[in-house]
């Protein structure tokens, strides 16, 4: 069992926990992720993990509650526990060696975003972050990508904060204005991603991206994360998360993460209902 040691509700749905996991803290590195049960009979999920406290042994994760498993986790109280949280799994962001890179986030993938940001901020690499949301109420950790980059964009799709529009239209400006990238990273809902990869195509930008697919056990045993880059099977779990968002086959990751859309949906509405019956 694992204890919440701190529980921060961030913005409407976006939630941040702290979890006593001090083996986890010990290893963990930017771009690796975790995957947590929240009770003996709930399900695995994935989650990348947002920071560590290697001195606290803790590690933090930010989560949007889009699903049954997260709308329980995020019923679970300060000073309680969760069943299992494993990790870390996957490999690390390769972060040595850049000297310019720019870091692209999409909504809750800030929360991925951020540490890779900070790393590459810390390894000597200068830093431009382009942050994307919905809207001003859905902005999170905008001063502490504004300490990690040397320039930060803050877009939102509705303008009512920062630079009004899509990420990748910031992206090109700064391209075009002739920055001279190593590498760009890029988190966020996928269709993001893949709209980062073809922007930075035409440049021949190195294009990195972090892939969330469908996962379950999280060894590469089950095969469900899988996704071609390249024309060859990759596992996220094992050979990834990040990949070469150029090579990625975004048609079929695309196509593999609707999958099962209906029956998350129908999950999601029980588990609500279900806590609706607890309150009443």
């Amino acid at each position: 069992m694992y204890r919440i040691v701190r529980r921060e509700a961030i913005r409407p749905a976006v939630t941040l926990l702290e979890i006593e996991a001090p083996l986890i803290a010990k290893k963990a590195e930017p771009g690796q992720f975790i995957i947590l049960r929240v009770d003996a009979d709930g399900e695995r999920i994935p989650l990348t993990i947002n920071n560590y406290d290697r001195e606290k042994g803790t590690v933090t994760i930010i989560f949007q509650v889009v699903g049954a498993t997260t709308e329980k986790l995020n019923h679970v109280m300060e000073g309680e526990y969760i069943q299992d949280f494993v990790g870390p799994l996957g490999i690390a962001t390769h972060t040595e060696g850049r000297k310019k890179v720019a870091v692209v986030g999409g909504g809750v993938g800030c929360a991925i975003a951020y540490p890779v940001a900070k790393k590459f901020h810390d390894m000597g690499a200068e830093v431009h972050s382009v942050i994307g949301f919905k809207s001003k109420d859905f902005v999170i950790l905008e001063d502490d990508f504004a300490a990690a980059s040397s320039v930060l964009k803050v877009c939102t799709d509705d303008g009512s904060y920062g630079e009004p529009g899509l990420v990748t239209a910031a992206l090109k400006t700064l391209i075009d204005e002739g920055n001279e990238y190593d590498e760009v990273f890029a988190i966020g809902p996928m269709m993001m991603m893949k709209f980062v990869s073809l922007t930075t195509k035409p440049y021949g930008i190195k294009t990195v991206v972090s892939m969330s697919p469908i996962m379950i056990d999280g060894t590469g045993m089950c095969g469900g994360c899988r996704i071609s880059v390249g024309g060859e099977t990759k596992f996220a779990c094992v050979d990834g998360p990040d990949f070469d968002g150029h090579q990625v086959d975004w048609d079929l990751a695309v196509q593999r993460s609707q999958m099962y859309q209906d029956y998350e949906r129908h999950a999601y509405e029980d588990a609500c209902n279900l806590f609706k019956k607890e309150v009443q």
